[in-house]
């Protein structure tokens, strides 16, 4: 069965998107302590980026690096919260799905790393 809310179109369904979207950030705020984390050191660094970036490609990679760790983090976060409304018990596959998640936002910090290394002291 569909959600009952797929039928919605135009500005009704942009206005309810925010308002999902608004609500999945709050709560990734409130219940992911990572994601809490990564959001302080994304405010910090957007500006330091944005200041430091020699060109507007340069400020745009160092962005958007940052912000593909939260992007990351969101989905990680939705991955592991599936896993636990599905089972809390032991499972070699829902091990493997967090750490699966877990994994890609370790990479998209490494490439926060490489990114803003080569683009403030590489060259």
């Amino acid at each position: 069965m569909e959600s009952p809310y797929k039928g919605k179109t135009g500005l009704r369904r942009i206005w309810n998107a925010l308002h999902y979207s608004l609500a999945g950030l709050g709560a990734a705020y409130r219940h992911e302590d990572a994601f809490r984390t990564e959001l302080w050191f994304a405010l910090a660094l957007v500006p330091i980026g944005l200041w430091f970036g020699p060109g507007g490609v340069a400020k745009a990679m160092l962005v958007a690096s940052v912000l593909l760790v939260l992007v990351v983090e969101l989905v990680n976060s939705a991955i592991e919260a599936t896993v636990d409304r599905i089972s809390l018990e032991d499972h070699r596959l829902a091990k493997r799905a967090k750490d699966i998640g877990s994994a890609a936002v370790l990479i998209s910090l490494f490439n926060v790393a490489i990114v803003w290394g080569l683009v403030l002291f590489g060259g």
